[in-house]
């Protein structure tokens, strides 16, 4: 695996498949929404949706009146079908094409949201270089939200091993720079019937780093 293109991997899944036929598809990301209600995210707020791809979740933010939205994959594709199903909506978004373990943001946000990009990250360099971009591209108040496969979910998605984490495990890897707020375990029903266990957590900056 040492030779494995990420990249075209993921290109070629956006390539090959329909938004509705990947695991990861969400009629209506809930669990995402529900987080930007509990924390009474501003429509003003800076929003980076980290490996979003071509999911709902921008569509989401766009009919809720969000005004400063960034979405990041590292497949063009997906983005360009986001862009496309959006039509004009599309120009109010920010679209980077970029690999979440060497992103280097040029802003700071106040709502960091990843839904099932942080668990590809298997390597500690990755690992060590994502929260470390995260810690410094968060605002002082802003809050991170990271959701992954939990310890009772699929040990692979899209043919590609991924790191599972508990509440503790993930807790412990940011304890440096972060504080946890809360976590909860969602189901993910994908669209072929099967169950995904799910672990979210949200996180505030620590001030005194």
């Amino acid at each position: 695996m040492e030779n494995f293109d990420k990249k075209k991997h993921w290109e070629n899944i956006y390539q090959t498949k329909q938004l509705s036929e990947v695991s990861w598809f969400q009629t209506t990301p809930e669990t995402s929404l529900n987080f930007l209600k509990q924390f009474n995210v501003s429509t003003s707020a800076k929003i980076i949706d980290v490996g979003g791809g071509d999911s709902l979740f921008v569509d989401n933010l766009l009919d809720l009146g969000y005004k400063d939205i960034t979405v990041l994959d590292i497949s063009e594709v997906a983005l360009e079908k986001a862009k496309q199903r959006l039509g004009k909506r599309a120009n109010a978004v920010k679209w980077i094409v970029a690999d979440a373990a060497n992103f280097k943001p040029t802003e700071k946000y106040d709502f960091w949201h990843d839904r099932a990009a942080f668990h590809f990250l298997t390597k500690d360099q990755e690992i060590e270089s994502y929260l470390n971009t995260v810690q410094k591209s968060i605002s002082a108040t802003g809050v991170l939200v990271i959701g992954t496969f939990s310890e009772e979910g699929p040990e692979k998605c899209s043919g590609i091993k991924i790191k599972q984490y508990s509440e503790t495990s993930m807790t412990d890897l940011l304890t440096k720079f972060f504080e946890k707020i809360k976590c909860i375990v969602v189901d993910h029903k994908t669209p072929f019937e099967t169950i995904q266990n799910f672990i979210f957590c949200s996180f505030k900056k620590l001030q005194n780093v």
